[in-house]
Order: structure tokens, then sequence, then C-alpha cells
């Protein structure tokens, strides 16, 4: 039977990245993909020029019809931008005793625009983080969640295990994509039984516009068919690598990424 993975996002009008960009990932990956949208946002490859976020009572009704229709395999939480709506998605994934959950903390855009509150990430880490069974932050999101700087390879592996350390108990991995860091675009893996890297080259090009939704959801398709963490970051590592390395070109910014080079 077809896996059906749920994306909880916004919306990208432009198409390259939140909503848009991880149904486009799970189509690639031969599954069926949901939605429950927490806010529509005014962006494009250049910026984010305005957002109208969902009531939290309207995405717990979006999330209702979802799972007492179509229960998903796996679920992919990117923007959720205030502590209510954090606390209604938790809320429900809990009732529904939701699994394979991956959690992208979005808290900026490629383009540098501001995608969530100040007071939501302490929630975020509270409510969300303790239900997923990867979080996968970028080197400026690890920063805010771990409150220190990165610089160095060293200091990606002591965030990933203070980020742990905010969830004790639970079997949520920890993933900090290293593409703000150096000259690589080396990605650390830190889980219950596994702590590894994941080498890559740096691809020189500016068009990586979704590059974080589209590898979270590559991350939940992949936890779908029952594989490990492990191995399901390295499938979406690769994967993304390859949408990024066809050279799409699109838009004045920050391009998207080729999300069906695979296909063609």
């Amino acid at each position: 039977m077809i896996k059906k993975i749920l994306t909880i996002a916004g919306s990208d009008p432009s198409g390259g990245a939140g909503i848009q960009a991880d149904l486009k990932t799970i189509a690639v990956h031969d599954m069926y993909g949901m939605s429950v949208i927490t806010a529509l946002t005014a962006q494009n490859t250049t910026g984010v020029f305005g957002i109208s976020e969902v009531s939290a009572e309207f995405a717990a009704l979006q999330l209702d019809c979802v799972f007492r229709d179509i229960r998903p395999d796996a679920v992919k939480i990117g923007m959720v931008s205030n502590p209510d709506i954090v606390r209604i998605v938790a809320e429900k994934l809990r009732e529904y005793e939701a699994g394979n959950i991956v959690v992208d903390p979005v808290m900026v855009a490629t383009s540098g625009g501001k995608l969530m509150r100040d007071s939501t990430a302490e929630t975020l880490v509270q409510e969300l983080f303790p239900l997923a069974r990867v979080i996968t932050p970028n080197i400026p999101e690890a920063e805010a969640l771990c409150g220190m700087s990165i610089k160095t390879p060293d200091d990606v592996q002591k965030a990933a295990a203070r980020i742990a350390d905010l969830i004790p108990g639970t079997a949520c991995a920890v993933l900090i994509k290293g593409g703000h860091l150096g000259e690589t675009a080396d990605d650390f893996l830190l889980d219950t039984d596994t702590a590894r890297w994941f080498y890559g080259k740096r691809i020189a090009t500016a068009n990586t516009h979704g590059t974080g939704c589209t590898l979270s959801s590559a991350v939940a398709c992949r936890l779908a068919e029952g594989r490990s963490a492990e191995e399901s970051v390295l499938l979406a590592k690769e994967y993304v690598t390859g949408a990024i390395a066809s050279g799409l070109d699109l838009g004045h910014g920050n391009g998207p990424l080729d999300h069906t080079y695979s296909i063609r």
C-alpha cells in the first residue's frame, strides 16, 4: 500500500519551499502527500514580504480531517510560527499517537526573512521535540537552540549534544545541517546509538531556496518505509544533493531546487 506523508508547514507561492517543496518531494518518493497549512506567506526567491498565520483552531480542524480519514505513516513539521500553533499541533499529534515525526525548526528563510516569533522556540522544544524521531536544525537554528556559537566541526558535535540534552529520555535524533559552515556541506547526526558525519561537497550555487524543507520531507519519507534515522538521513541527503546539482536556475534571488530531477 502507498505510504502517506503529512506535512505541517507554511505555504510558499513561488513553489520553492514550505508546503509546495514538501509535496513535490513526497510525490517524487512515490508517496501520497497531505498538508496542514499553518501560515500563508508572501515570498519568492528574493525575500519574505508578508505572513498571514492560520488560527490554532483552524490548524486543529485540518489535523482532525487528516487523521480521522487518511492516517499518515510519517509527519514532517516545518513552519509553526507562534506558540499557540505549536501547542495545538503537539496536542493533536499526541491525541492521534502519530509516529515517524520529523521537526524542521524553521526560523529564518534562505533569503533572510524571519519565519518564527522569538517566543516560539521554547515552546517548540517543550512540546514538539519530545514527539520527534528526528529534528533537523541548520547552524543558525542550532545556535539559537543550544545558546552557543558554532564555528567548527567540534562545535557542531557539542551543539548536537546540548540540543539532545534539552529532550532527555526520548528517542529523538538530532541532525545538524552544516551548509552554513566552511567550504563543505557536512551534516552531523546524533542518535541514541549513532554519532555520524555525512560528508558532502559544497555545490557552487546560490539556488538553495527550500533546502531544509526538502531534506526534512525526504527524511520523513524514508522513515515511513521503516528505515532507521541514519539510513533515512543518508538517502535524503543524496536526494537533496542531486536536486541542487541539477542546476535549476529560476528567479532573481536564491532559486529553488530541482525537486523532480530524478524522474526526468
